[in-house]
C-alpha cells in the first residue's frame, strides 16, 4: 500500500482554498478513482494525467488507484489540478519521495506529453496558498512572474513533469524545446479566454506614449472636464447627459489617464481580477494603471455584476475595479442590469448566489454614465428641432431610476460644442498630464488627512464621520441643509455632497470645506447654477 499527498488550489470566484491531493494505492485490478466533487474538466484529468506520467518516462502503477481532493465539500473545477494529481500519484507509487511534495502547492495542466500548460487566476491561488502559511509552490514557466508578485513565496516554474520529476529526486533537469521563434508561444492559449473581456470593453490605460487619449483633444465642454476632474480626484461617480457628438465618450475614455496609477495592493487586486477571467495579457504579469471598462448596452445583468453557469465568474464591474466604468447609451440598458449596480455602488464589491455557491467579487470602480436627453438626442439644443412627445422623453429618461442616480455625485449637462471651441478659436485645453498632477495633488491631502482611517478616497468616507469628524466650516452647509427640506436632497444625497465639497476643498489647496466649496458641489450634484466661482487653470475648480 502507497500513500502520498499534494496540494493545490481551489478557486472560489477571485478567493483560493488550498486543496490536499491524496493519493492512495491498494492492491486490486488496476483502476483510477477520483473523489471530492471534481468538475467535468478535472474528471478527465485522469486521462490527461495517466498519459503525461507514461510519456515522461516514468511508470504507471498497475493498482487500484483513488485522488481524494480534500475538502469534499468545496467544489473543484478546472485543469490547474493535473500537476498536484500527477506528484500525489508519483509519489504514492515512490517515484518521489512523499515527504518532498507532502508542503508543496502545485499548479497546472498537463499535456498529453507531460508538457506543463499554464492556467487562469495563478495570482489569487498562490495569494491562497501563502495565506494558508504555504512557502514554496510550483507552477507552469509561463506563469512564474505572475506568482514571483506574491512576496515570501519560493516559485518554481517548469515547462514539463519531467523536468519537474527531475528537480523532486535531484536529477539532471532536461532541457524543453523552446517556442518557435516568430510565433507565438501555443502554451499561452490557455490563459486567454476567446473573445474574453471583448463583451465588456476592457482596455487599460498602459504607458505613457503619445498615442494615448488626451484631454487637450477636446474641444471646449470646460463644466464637464472640471466634473472630470473632481470625480477623479474623489472617486465620484459622474453622469453626463447631452446631445450626440458632444464630446460624452471622447471625456470618458480620457478619465484613466487623469487618475494616479494603481497602489502595489490594487495592483494585486486587479491583477487577481483579470487573471481568473482569463484576461491578463501574457507578458503583463501585473496590471500597473486604472482599467477602463465599456460593455454594450446590450449586455446583460450577467455580465455586468458576474455570473454564469456553475460558479459565478467576474463581470464587468469587477473588471473595472479600481478603474473606470463606462457605460456608454445608460438609458438603453436593460433596467434590470441597471439597477443591480446599486449594491455594488454603495458597498465597493458584490455578492452573487447561485446553486454552486456564494462568490464575493471586488467592485470598486468609479462609474460614468453618458445618455441622450431624448430618442433623438436634440431635447436640450435650442432650435434643433427635437419632434420627441413629452411623455416618450418622460418614459426614455426614466429608464435611468432614481435610486440608481442618487448614487451619482456628479450631473453635468454636456452642450454641442460651438464652433469657436472646434475650429480652436478659444486655445488648447489643459493635457491629462497637467490634469493628472492637479488629482495627484488633491488624493495627497484627502490620504493625509484619513491616514489613520480605513478610507482612502472622499467617496469612501461615510457622511456620519464627515458631520461629526470632519465638519466644514460654519455656516457652509446652510444651501445644503435648505434643499435638503425642499426635498431637492435625500439624506443619501446631503452626505454625498459633502464628499465632492471635501474633493473641491482638496483641490483648493483648504484645510475644510466653505460655502463656496459646498456651493460647487451642489451645482455638480443637481445641475442648478449657485453662482459659485468654477475656474481651475484653464478647465478646472479654483478659489
Amino acid at each position: 500500500m502507497g500513500f502520498a499527498r499534494a496540494c493545490s488550489v481551489a478557486l472560489v470566484g477571485v478567493e483560493g482554498v488550498v486543496v490536499e491531493v491524496q493519493a492512495d494505492l491498494e492492491p486490486g485490478v488496476a483502476a483510477f478513482t477520483l473523489v471530492g466533487l471534481p468538475d467535468k474538466t478535472l474528471v478527465e484529468s485522469r486521462d490527461r494525467v495517466r498519459a503525461a506520467v507514461v510519456n515522461s518516462g516514468a511508470q504507471w502503477p498497475q493498482k487500484k488507484l483513488t485522488v481524494g481532493l480534500s475538502p469534499a465539500s468545496v467544489p473543484k473545477s478546472g485543469a490547474g489540478f493535473d500537476l498536484a494529481v500527477a506528484a500525489a500519484v508519483l509519489g504514492a507509487a515512490e517515484v518521489i519521495a512523499p515527504d518532498v511534495i507532502a508542503d508543496l502547492v502545485l499548479i497546472g495542466e498537463l499535456g498529453l506529453d507531460g508538457r506543463v500548460r499554464p492556467v487562469r487566476g495563478i495570482l489569487p491561488a498562490v495569494l491562497a496558498a501563502a495565506e494558508a502559511g504555504y512557502r514554496q509552490v510550483v507552477v507552469p514557466q509561463q506563469c512564474a512572474a505572475e506568482a514571483m508578485l506574491v512576496p515570501d513565496v519560493s516559485v518554481l516554474g517548469v515547462r514539463s513533469l519531467r523536468q519537474l520529476i527531475a528537480v523532486l529526486t535531484d536529477g539532471e533537469v532536461p532541457e524543453e524545446e523552446p517556442a518557435p521563434a516568430g510565433r507565438p508561444d501555443p502554451m499561452l492559449a490557455g490563459l486567454l479566454v476567446p473573445g474574453a473581456g471583448l463583451g465588456s470593453g476592457i482596455s487599460r490605460a498602459g504607458g505613457d506614449g503619445p498615442d494615448h487619449p488626451d484631454l487637450a483633444d477636446v474641444a471646449g465642454q470646460y463644466a464637464a472636464r472640471r466634473a472630470l476632474e473632481v470625480a477623479a480626484s474623489g472617486g465620484h461617480h459622474l453622469f453626463l447627459s447631452g446631445p450626440p457628438g458632444a464630446g460624452k465618450t471622447m471625456l470618458a475614455e480620457r478619465l484613466p489617464w487623469i487618475l494616479p496609477p494603481l497602489t502595489r495592493q490594487d495592483s494585486l487586486e486587479v491583477t487577481a481580477v483579470h487573471s481568473v477571467a482569463g484576461i491578463l495579457p501574457p507578458g503583463e504579469p501585473l496590471v500597473a494603471r486604472p482599467p477602463y471598462c465599456a460593455p454594450h448596452h446590450s449586455a446583460t445583468m450577467q455580465s455586468l455584476v458576474g455570473g454564469g453557469a456553475g460558479v459565478p465568474r467576474p463581470g464587468a464591474v469587477s473588471l473595472a475595479h479600481r478603474g473606470v466604468l463606462f457605460l456608454d447609451e445608460a438609458a438603453e440598458f436593460g433596467v434590470k442590469a441597471l439597477d443591480a449596480l446599486r449594491q455594488p455602488l454603495e458597498a465597493g464589491h458584490v455578492v452573487i448566489a447561485r446553486a454552486a455557491g456564494v462568490v464575493r467579487l471586488p467592485a470598486g470602480f468609479l462609474m460614468v454614465l453618458a445618455a441622450n436627453p431624448c430618442p433623438c438626442g436634440r431635447h436640450t439644443v435650442q432650435g434643433a428641432g427635437c419632434e420627441c412627445p413629452s411623455s416618450v422623453i418622460r418614459r426614455y429618461q426614466a429608464r435611468l431610476s432614481g435610486p440608481l442616480l442618487d448614487r451619482v455625485d456628479l450631473r453635468v449637462e454636456v452642450e454641442p460644442v460651438s464652433r469657436l471651441d472646434l475650429l480652436g478659436g478659444s486655445g488648447r485645453g489643459e493635457s491629462s498630464a497637467v490634469v493628472a498632477a492637479r488629482v495627484r495633488e488633491a488624493r495627497d491631502r484627502a490620504a493625509a488627512r484619513l491616514a489613520e482611517t480605513p478610507w482612502r478616497l472622499n467617496s469612501e468616507v461615510p457622511g456620519h464621520q464627515l458631520r461629526t469628524r470632519w465638519q466644514a466650516a460654519p455656516g457652509a452647509l446652510v444651501e445644503a441643509e435648505r434643499d435638503l427640506e425642499r426635498g431637492l436632497l435625500t439624506a443619501r444625497g446631503l452626505d454625498r455632497v459633502l464628499r465632492v465639497a471635501w474633493t473641491v476643498a482638496d483641490l483648493r489647496g483648504r484645510d475644510r470645506p466653505e460655502a463656496s466649496d459646498v456651493a460647487v458641489a451642489l451645482e455638480l450634484r443637481t445641475g442648478i447654477a449657485r453662482g459659485a466661482t468654477q475656474v481651475v487653470g484653464a478647465a478646472g475648480v479654483g478659489p
